[in-house]
């Protein structure tokens, strides 16, 4: 991971510390991506990296969440280019499965690492 660029911050308490860049007050949140960010899109997300697939029913039960609300979440995901959805059939049974790409992937590393990097200059201080 590329190192970023600290910058001189001045403290509630008059010290001045150094944070990354990418964690400067106010602009932190502002570079978050909100796609990955929401709760349950951060949880579709999550489950998809330490599986191969799952299934529209397996996510559902997982996450506890409702049918509609699994659909909406998803589809933003499948908009943004992070998951893969296929369609099909198991018998005369609808199946709709879900894979994370590799751009998906991508965006929860880098999420992952932002987050990191706010939670170690928030115990820094």
């Amino acid at each position: 991971m590329a190192k970023k660029a600290a910058i001189a911050h001045e403290t509630a308490r008059g010290r001045r510390s150094a944070l990354p860049s990418a964690v400067r007050p106010g602009a932190a949140v502002a570079t978050l991506d909100r796609v990955i960010h929401e709760r349950v899109r951060l949880a579709i997300v999550s489950a998809l990296a330490v599986n191969d697939a799952m299934t529209f029913g397996d996510l559902k039960a997982l996450l506890g969440t409702t049918d509609g609300n699994l659909s909406v979440h998803a589809r933003k995901l499948e908009e943004a280019g992070y998951v893969q959805c296929a369609k099909g059939f198991e018998g005369r049974v609808p199946r709709t499965e879900f894979r994370l790409t590799a751009a998906g992937r991508k965006a929860l590393e880098k999420y992952l690492a932002h987050m990191e990097a706010l939670i170690r200059a928030t115990r820094k201080g």
